[in-house]
């Protein structure tokens, strides 16, 4: 039990196999456990709770909340909701929340996401293996008094909120395609689109947590071909693919080429320097080098952070930075509570193109600056050896630099590539980019063939 109960708690979430792994009586443990853990933070003795479209999200959402109004705690459930959308719940009303996701994983998973009031992140670092522990350990029922479950409906507040934080009043009209992959884009992009000057070609909106038409991962190129297929069939100015709980986008331009998310870093963070000049951007060690130049070229200055979006919430409090872009798609604003929203980048998006003239593949293209290899995994015995084998072969080459802040990462001239162990599996993921593609594919398949032996 003890083993199956470390398999499910993972570095920023709690995630495993439904009715075997996720179980009404493991997610009331687990209430019990976060509610127990919150009187321990002094935090607020009331817990929002949020959840997708999965047919197990509701069953297990109430054994959390009976979990947590047996401690004597409140609990307040906003029903379908999107990742984000329990973030800004949790920012508004200043409470700790839960949200019932697997995010992007496949319909016989389920999971939860924790944060402190104030969207704080509760990650492994922060709080989640003291509650991973009071699980193993039985939370003690000292019941004073049962809490209160209440219900409220927030989305026409969140709409509002992110619409405050991006000026779309006088864009003109534009032509989207949405897939949200029959996740919780499905609720809460119509609910957005209907106050834009926008004319939105619905694609899998029907809430379901079976995923008929393809998975809800649009990292994944495969993901992507229908949206792509169906921005050039209805001539659109823009397509836009949400995960499963809409916490990432990633935006596909008019000639249906899926767009490098270190492309919308660069664009965001040039839109919010003109708003805070001067101001603190946080990007990840896997982004483009072009991330950094643009920050650096409109007067920002770039910090540069290890993957994963604990590290990236606290590097941005810890230095009032403004916004954060990860690689995989996720975006963080500082208005938002330093939380990520899919949503919210895809309005900058939209709002770019909405001010311009141009198309999105013209706005887009300074940013185009270096060629990218992708994240190429590798299945290795021993990550460790395998990473040192790499470094020692570079180490002593002239004018580069070595460090570790996330696994390896080596710096040439005009490239430079990461190297860096799954947190979960047994696998090396290498990322590489470079001036050209000769130079890139020539580093990419030196250092795999030094990997793969």
């Amino acid at each position: 039990m003890a083993q199956e109960i470390a398999d499910i708690f993972k570095a920023y979430d709690i995630r495993g196999l439904v009715d075997s792994q996720i179980t009404p009586d493991f997610t009331f443990a687990t209430g019990l456990a976060f509610a127990r853990f919150l009187q321990q933070e002094r935090e607020p003795a009331t817990i929002v709770i949020g959840e997708d479209m999965r047919a197990s999200s509701p069953g297990l959402a109430d054994a959390f909340s009976a979990g947590v109004t047996s401690l004597g705690m409140d609990v307040i459930r906003i029903g379908l909701a999107s990742t984000d959308m329990l973030y800004f719940a949790s920012g508004k009303l200043g409470l700790p929340g839960a949200m019932f996701t697997a995010s992007h994983n496949p319909a016989q998973y389920n999971g939860i996401k924790l944060c402190l009031s104030g969207a704080r992140p509760v990650g492994k670092e922060s709080g989640l293996l003291t509650i991973e522990n009071f699980v193993r350990q039985g939370s003690p029922l000292q019941i004073r008094s049962i809490g209160v479950e209440t219900e409220r409906n927030m989305l026409e507040e969140y709409v509002d909120h992110l619409l405050n934080l991006v000026d779309l009043s006088e864009i003109r009209p534009l032509k989207i395609v949405v897939d949200a992959g029959n996740g919780m884009a499905g609720h809460t992009a119509p609910a957005i689109f209907s106050r834009l000057n926008c004319e939105m070609i619905p694609l899998y909106f029907e809430l379901d947590g079976t995923f008929p038409n393809h998975e809800a991962n649009p990292i994944e190129e495969k993901n992507l071909r229908d949206l792509q297929k169906a921005v050039l069939k209805h001539k659109a100015d823009l397509g836009l693919a949400f995960d499963g709980d809409a916490d990432r986008c990633f935006i596909v331009d008019e000639k249906a080429n899926a767009i490098n998310p270190s492309d919308l870093t660069a664009l965001i963070a040039e839109r919010e320097l003109l708003k805070h000049p001067g101001s603190t951007i946080i990007y990840n060690l896997i982004s483009s080098r072009a991330v950094l130049e643009v920050i650096e070229e409109n007067g920002g200055v770039g910090l540069r952070s290890r993957v994963g979006h604990s590290y990236i919430k606290k590097m941005m409090a810890d230095s009032k930075a403004i916004f954060g872009g990860e690689h995989s798609g996720h975006f963080y604003f500082d208005e938002f509570w330093r939380a990520d929203s899919g949503a919210l980048a895809a309005l900058h998006a939209i709002a770019a193109l909405g001010e311009s003239k141009k198309s999105m593949s013209a706005i887009l293209k300074p940013y185009q600056r270096y060629v990218l290899s992708g994240e190429i995994n590798s299945k290795v015995s021993d990550a460790a050896a395998a990473s040192e084998l790499v470094e020692a072969s570079y180490i002593n080459e002239k004018g580069v630099t070595i460090d570790h802040l996330d696994g390896l990462t080596v710096n040439g001239d005009t490239w430079w590539f990461n190297l860096r162990p799954s947190n979960t599996e047994p696998l090396l993921r290498l990322n590489v980019e470079a001036k050209t593609t000769a130079r890139m594919e020539k580093i990419r398949d030196e250092v795999l063939a030094l990997i793969r032996g």
